[in-house]
C-alpha cells in the first residue's frame, strides 16, 4: 500500500515537457510585432519557409490557430494568438532573465528594456533617463515609444512595454505606480498678447480668445477640466495633437493654450516669443508624473533597476 502511494505521489508530481520551443515561441512573437513573414524572417536572419514551419509547428503543438497569414496582407492574429502572444513575451523576458541570472555577469544588465512616455513628456523627461541608465549598463538596450496614455497603457498590459512615463490622469487601476515629480498647468500667449505682461492671468479674460486646444488624451478632457472648474467655456478654435504644433500657433497670435509641460526655450520652430503664465484661478492646481508598470506582471530585474534609477534621479541622489 505505501508503495502504491509513493508511486502516486511521484507520478502527480511529475513536469509536464512542453510542446513547443523557446525558438518557436520567439519566431512566433517576431512574426506578430513585425506584421508579416517576411519582415520577421529579416529581423530573425532566417529563411521565410522556416519561420512558417516554426510557426505551423507551435500552432500544432498548441492544438490552435494562432494567426492567419495572407500574401500581400501580413498576418492577422486570432483570438488565441492574441493571448499566446501575450504570455510568450512574459515567458521570453523571464527566460532572458534568467540566462543574466545564471551567467556570472554581476551587476552589469543586459539585454532589452522598453519604455513608453507620454507624447509631449517625452522631449524633456526621456533624453536625461535613457542617457544615465544607459551610461551604467552599457550592455543593455532601451528602447523607448512615444504615445498617448491611452495607447501606452494598452502596450503595456499586451507585453509590448515594460514601464511608461504617465501623466496622472486616467491611469487604469491595473497599474502599479510611483510618483516622480509634479508640474502645473499654465497659460501659454504670444509675446505681444495684451496679458502677456501680467504675472497670472485669470481664463475668463480670455474666454472670448480662440483656445489652441492640444487634443492628445487625456490632456484634452484635463484642460476642458481644468476650464470647467475655473467657470469658462473656451472657445475651441483649433486642435492639434502635436505639443510644438500647439505653441507654434499660439506663437502666429492664433489663439492661447492651457499646457502642462513647459520648455526651457520660450521661441517656437519660427522663433517666434511665447509667455508661460500662472492661472489666476487654480494656484494650487497641480498634475504628477508617474512612473507605471501592470500590477500582474513580475518585473524584471532590469525594469525594477529603472525605477530604482528614476526614483534616485527625482531625489537628486
Amino acid at each position: 500500500m505505501g508503495n502504491h502511494i509513493d508511486k502516486t505521489v511521484q507520478t502527480s508530481r511529475a513536469p509536464k515537457v512542453p510542446g513547443f520551443s523557446l525558438r518557436q515561441a520567439l519566431y512566433f512573437v517576431t512574426a506578430a510585432e513585425s506584421g508579416t513573414l517576411s519582415e520577421a524572417a529579416l529581423r530573425l536572419h532566417v529563411s521565410q519557409s522556416g519561420l512558417s514551419l516554426a510557426i505551423n509547428e507551435l500552432e500544432r503543438a498548441l492544438k490552435v490557430q494562432l494567426c492567419i497569414r495572407r500574401k500581400a496582407h501580413g498576418i492577422t492574429l486570432t483570438s488565441a494568438g492574441k493571448e499566446a502572444l501575450h504570455q510568450m513575451r512574459a515567458l521570453l523576458r523571464q527566460v532572458e532573465e534568467l540566462e543574466s541570472a545564471v551567467s556570472g555577469s554581476g551587476d552589469h544588465l543586459s539585454g532589452r528594456l522598453s519604455v513608453g512616455c507620454y507624447v509631449t513628456l517625452a522631449p524633456t523627461v526621456l533624453p536625461p533617463l535613457l542617457q544615465g541608465f544607459s551610461e551604467l549598463h552599457p550592455m543593455l538596450t532601451v528602447d523607448f515609444t512615444e504615445g498617448t496614455q491611452d495607447a501606452l497603457q494598452r502596450k503595456l498590459l499586451d507585453g509590448e512595454l515594460d514601464l511608461a512615463v504617465l501623466y496622472d490622469m486616467d491611469v487604469l487601476p491595473e497599474m502599479e505606480r510611483v510618483a516622480l515629480f509634479s508640474m502645473r498647468p499654465h497659460v501659454l500667449l504670444p509675446a505681444d498678447h495684451r496679458l502677456a505682461g501680467e504675472p497670472k492671468v485669470a481664463l475668463r479674460d480670455l474666454v472670448a480668445e480662440p483656445m489652441v486646444l492640444l487634443d492628445a488624451p487625456p490632456s484634452s478632457l484635463h484642460t476642458l477640466l481644468l476650464c470647467k472648474t475655473a467657470g469658462v467655456t473656451p472657445l475651441v478654435r483649433h486642435r492639434t495633437t502635436n505639443f510644438e504644433m500647439a505653441r507654434a500657433l499660439v506663437g502666429r497670435g492664433l489663439g492661447y493654450a492651457i499646457l502642462i509641460q513647459r520648455p526651457p526655450n520660450d521661441r517656437t520652430y519660427e522663433g517666434l516669443r511665447v509667455v508661460h503664465k500662472e492661472i489666476a484661478e487654480l494656484p494650487e492646481a497641480a498634475v504628477s508624473v508617474l512612473l507605471c508598470w501592470p500590477q500582474q506582471v513580475a518585473q524584471t530585474r532590469r525594469a525594477a533597476e529603472f525605477v530604482r534609477y528614476c526614483l534616485e534621479d527625482r531625489r537628486g541622489t
